[in-house]
């Protein structure tokens, strides 16, 4: 993965910058994620410190439960963040970047509440709820 990518909402008004290296991408398939999305969560993480937002008061936070909230566009609706309460970096939605991302996926997680409408047909790694590396609500 190369060092900085950029990305955005679908309308432009949220554009971000990041830094550094990002960590594979994680599919998360836990109800929330899906009902929110429409399908499962496909997501990497930067540093608070590691990205830039602009247009940040487009932003609208839903505070899905007590652990984290989750950022979209107020204008387009495009999901693109999910932040911990208690951590200092954020989760970015993997179709926010542009291309070419370089980015590969890593692993499936809360595979035990994935939709019933779709099977998992890759070699990855998969966990019923999630990884010990992967701080998330519920574990």
């Amino acid at each position: 993965m190369s060092d900085g990518h950029q990305g955005s909402c679908l309308c432009g008004a949220i554009r971000f910058r990041t830094r550094g290296v990002l960590r594979g991408v994680i599919y998360c398939h836990c109800s929330q994620c899906r009902k929110q999305s429409g399908h499962f969560y496909a997501a990497t993480n930067i540093a608070d410190a590691d990205i830039v937002v602009e247009g940040a008061d487009n932003i609208t936070w839903y505070e899905a439960s007590s652990f984290a909230k989750r950022g979209f566009c107020k204008t387009c609706g495009s999901l693109l963040f999910w932040k911990p309460r208690e951590d200092a970096y954020v989760s970015v939605l993997a179709g926010s970047f542009d291309q070419p991302t370089g980015l590969e996926g890593e692993c499936h997680i809360f595979v035990g509440d994935k939709g019933d409408y779709y099977s998992i047909d890759d070699d990855l790694p998969r966990f019923e709820k999630s990884t010990p590396s992967v701080k998330v609500a519920g574990d």
